[in-house]
């Protein structure tokens, strides 16, 4: 705290440094949270991916049971397997999307502690580390998740090989 009892030039020196203390905390928060940031746009890069995945699950799911050609070209058991098979896929899709955005929400309270904690000059660092943890487990769940959808779609798709002969 600094007292100022007369406005002579060394008292509103030290009052001049004080703030640029502040700013200098300020600033270095914002170093640290670079990288945070980061992460962040990195997650909102799979969240993307992974969105455009649960489009198209739910698009084939919506042209099989409302279209009939389908129907038509494939059997009753294959079309069901397809549309189980589906459901599992955007089961596991809606999870590992829940999973990435928690993840961005923990890494946004991160660089929200950052800031703070400069600001304040409360000491957050164990808050700050336990939610940078916490989010960590959060990403590497939703892409588990993210992983075992793209086993599943890989498992659905049979590939029907027609040799040639002469």
């Amino acid at each position: 705290m600094i007292v100022v009892r007369n406005f002579s030039n060394k008292q509103h020196l030290l009052i001049v440094e004080a703030n640029t203390e502040n700013i200098s905390d300020i600033s270095k928060a914002i170093q640290l949270a670079l990288g945070p940031v980061f992460l962040l746009t990195g997650v909102a890069g799979l969240l993307n991916v992974m969105s455009g995945r649960l489009t198209r699950i739910i698009d084939r799911g919506r042209a099989i049971t409302e279209g009939t050609a389908v129907v038509a070209v494939h059997s009753k058991e294959e079309v069901s397997e397809e549309l189980q098979t589906l459901e599992k896929r955007r089961k596991v899709t809606s999870i590992a999307i829940t999973m990435c955005t928690v993840s961005a929400l923990l890494v946004c309270l991160v660089i929200f502690a950052l800031f703070t904690e400069a600001m304040l000059n409360i000491p957050l660092n164990w808050i700050i580390g336990a939610l940078f943890m916490l989010s960590t487990v959060a990403l590497v769940g939703g892409l588990s998740f993210f992983l075992r959808e793209v086993h599943l779609a890989a498992n659905t798709i049979k590939i029907k090989i027609f040799s040639r002969k002469h």
